[in-house]
């Protein structure tokens, strides 16, 4: 039986993910083409994780600046480790801070990819229409801002509903079209409209939890598999059960109008 208890007996923490989401490859290369083709000068990454998309962006724009805002401290830090690597160290800063009413902002680009929760009041049900106000005013008229945003592809079943997270009601998300519609009256012009793939979705589900089960099948004594497995075995019920094939991910690249 394992006894040691260190952080280093534990599985690494989404270490199999490129991108916190389900978001491909070809569709972060075609993303970064567009934010590039405008030349922003500075960008800001809301709810940024370890910033994969901030750091390719800057490399596409060699002068621009980035600043990344986040409130976990372990992604922050492989950021930083990814900005060192890449010779970017210079050029971004990784702030550990909330989102929500910041100053940092207005800017010429702003990603904000599942994180839009962090720029609403968490008292209160998430409210898109107001985080994209908050958009809004973090971008400069004429600038840019890539959103990625949680809608229903489809009006979820009851049944769907018991089986996705605590509490889940058909209000938590709108539809695509009623989305497009809230950044329209926010301010801005929907530039570019796209979402998730099953495969884009198979491939996340599946990276976010890998590290976990291969460590829990290597490690089924240790004293933090019990603890470790109920939740891994959670997560995966909630997609396969729940969410699957019903909740979508759209992608918006917005212009901000003057």
């Amino acid at each position: 039986m394992i006894t040691s208890d260190s952080a280093a007996d534990l599985p690494p923490r989404l270490g199999s993910l490129v991108f916190h989401g389900p978001l491909s490859e070809a569709r972060a290369t075609r993303m970064i083409e567009r934010l590039a083709a405008t030349g922003p000068a500075d960008v800001l990454d809301i709810g940024c994780g370890w910033g994969e998309l901030l750091l390719r962006l800057l490399e596409a724009v060699p002068d621009a600046t980035g600043t990344g805002i986040d409130i976990n401290s372990e992604d922050l830090e492989r950021g930083r480790e990814l900005a060192g690597e890449r010779g970017l160290a210079d050029r971004v800063a990784f702030v550990e801070e909330s989102a929500r009413g910041t100053d940092r902002g207005p800017v010429d680009a702003v990603l904000c990819l599942g994180s839009s929760q962090a720029l609403c009041d968490p008292d209160l049900p998430h409210d898109p229409a107001a985080a994209l106000r908050e958009l809004r005013r973090l971008v400069r008229p004429g600038g840019r801002v890539v959103l990625g945003e949680g809608f229903w592809e489809r009006t979820p079943t009851d049944a769907e509903l018991a089986g996705m997270w605590p509490g889940a009601t058909t209000g938590d998300h709108t539809s695509l079209g009623a989305l497009v519609d809230l950044a329209i009256d926010a301010g801005f012009r929907p530039a570019w409209i796209e979402s998730a793939t099953r495969e884009e979705w198979e491939e996340f589900e599946s990276g976010y939890r890998y590290d976990t089960e291969v460590w829990l099948a290597a490690h089924p004594d240790h004293p933090r598999a019990a603890e470790t497995r109920e939740r891994v075995d959670r997560q995966r019920a909630s997609w396969l059960n729940g969410y699957r094939g019903v909740l979508g991910i759209a992608y918006l690249t917005l212009v901000a109008v003057a």
